[in-house]
């Protein structure tokens, strides 16, 4: 059975994708010097390939999957199978946005109110089903990159993917409308997909990633508590569904073991503390299936 090839995503995708396959359990060695990674796995064969031309080369077959946004599927009206979401970007665990924008002092408020403009975009198709939508006709022109400088000099508007608008804010634009929300996906080309094997290896494949993904803001808690205690201690306590209680030699302690999102334990531990729960050890995760 030959290798499935995998397209890793190049570009602002490629660190953050490396990271996420090396928390669950795989390890890619990207070289500045090659498009081929190597990856500790010999049932799979890794190409980088940029995110926005990933999706024709996995509807020809040129590869069997690969990770790319969903944005880049669109955009490319590429007939492939969208097998999953991966939300995770560049900058956080997230979706991204992509917005319609203008300067500040623009008397732009709706996108009625771009008729007869320009507008800037890397995402000219996604850009014209929008306006279409909204009955509007308007100039779209593809820009090859730094699309937030090209207000208002050479574009009346722009159409910008952002995870946090900070860059939008940093150049003094302001967010209109929301024209397409975004995320990460694994797609498959559609012969691959119907072959037994290799849709098994991808499907075990985004069941780790996505583990590795949903373990990323979480921590585990373990502490040990008198049983009369306990009470006060599940309080304070959230968890995924219920912690585990376990008895202890002692049968007048136990120990509870739960999952909790990490920006909330400077908040939670004092509150245990304060309950009488005695040896608190938080530990990192790997992955997390549910």
């Amino acid at each position: 059975m030959s290798p499935l090839k995998l397209g890793i995503p190049k570009g602002s995708l490629q660190d953050a994708t490396v990271d996420l396959f090396a928390r669950a359990g795989w390890k890619i060695a990207v070289s500045s010097r090659s498009y081929v990674p190597s990856i500790d796995d010999p049932e799979i064969e890794c190409l980088l390939v940029r995110a926005q031309e990933m999706a024709r080369y996995v509807e020809t077959g040129a590869l069997d999957a690969g990770i790319t946004g969903h944005d880049w599927v669109v955009e490319t009206d590429a007939a492939v199978e969208e097998l999953a979401e991966l939300v995770y970007a560049k900058q956080r665990l997230a979706r991204v946005r992509w917005v319609l924008a203008v300067p500040e002092d623009s008397p732009v408020r709706h996108a009625k109110d771009l008729t007869g403009k320009v507008i800037a975009t890397e995402v000219v198709r996604i850009t014209e089903k929008y306006l279409a939508r909204h009955g509007v006709t308007s100039r779209v022109e593809f820009s090859w990159g730094a699309t937030e400088v090209k207000v208002p000099q050479l574009a009346d508007a722009i159409v910008e993917v952002t995870e946090t608008g900070s860059s939008l804010r940093a150049n003094r634009l302001r967010i209109v409308d929301t024209v397409l929300e975004s995320a990460t996906v694994f797609i498959m080309n559609r012969a691959a997909a119907a072959d037994p094997w290799r849709r098994e290896k991808a499907d075990n494949l985004i069941l780790m990633l996505q583990g590795a993904i949903a373990a990323a803001s979480k921590v585990g808690l373990l502490l040990n508590v008198k049983r009369d205690d306990l009470p006060r201690v599940l309080d304070v306590l959230p968890a995924l569904k219920k912690p585990t209680i376990s008895t202890l030699s002692d049968p007048d302690w136990v120990a509870v073991n739960t999952i909790i999102e990490e920006a909330v334990v400077r908040q939670i531990l004092p509150k245990l503390k304060a309950a009488n729960a005695q040896g608190i050890v938080e530990y990192p995760l790997n992955k997390i299936v549910l």
